[in-house]
């Protein structure tokens, strides 16, 4: 049975096709980590991201405590959703980005995780999959679309 951990609705200051565009496309990632403001980021946050692997179609998180993570994408419907799944893990684990116009320059956000977490491990994993669900999010609302 599958759990969802959703994130709140943020509104970022772009038309949907923008930031659909940029989601939907895990290479255009690449430029948000290369400029990183460094003075802004704790130097272990900052050594993280440095060590992530970004491809046409995936992304690859380090560390955590089943290792390193892909994400590839799996899914797109233009310009509302943007799903990424889990590679190589015990359990099937989904992230959805749903994009909602709000007007014709600004767009709700959210992210949804969905994961086929076994009864007796979901207490255990709530927490974090909720915490990466509401840091997504936070990201974006951090990015200059």
């Amino acid at each position: 049975m599958a759990s969802e951990f959703k994130s709140r609705e943020v509104t970022l200051q772009a038309p949907i096709e923008r930031i659909y565009s940029r989601m939907s496309n895990p290479e255009n990632l690449r430029t948000l980590l290369e400029n990183a403001p460094e003075d802004r980021i704790p130097a272990d946050k900052l050594e993280q991201l440095k060590k992530i692997i970004i491809t046409p179609d995936s992304i690859t998180l380090p560390g955590g405590p089943t290792g390193a993570v892909t994400l590839r994408l799996d899914h797109c419907e233009e310009p509302t959703l943007v799903r990424l799944k889990a590679a190589d893990l015990p359990i099937d684990i989904i992230l959805e980005l749903h994009l909602k116009a709000l007007s014709p320059e600004s767009t709700e956000a959210q992210c949804i995780i969905k994961a086929d977490v076994p009864m007796m491990l979901r207490p255990m994993v709530k927490g974090p999959l909720q915490q990466v669900a509401d840091k997504v999010v936070e990201l974006m609302a951090g990015i200059p679309f």
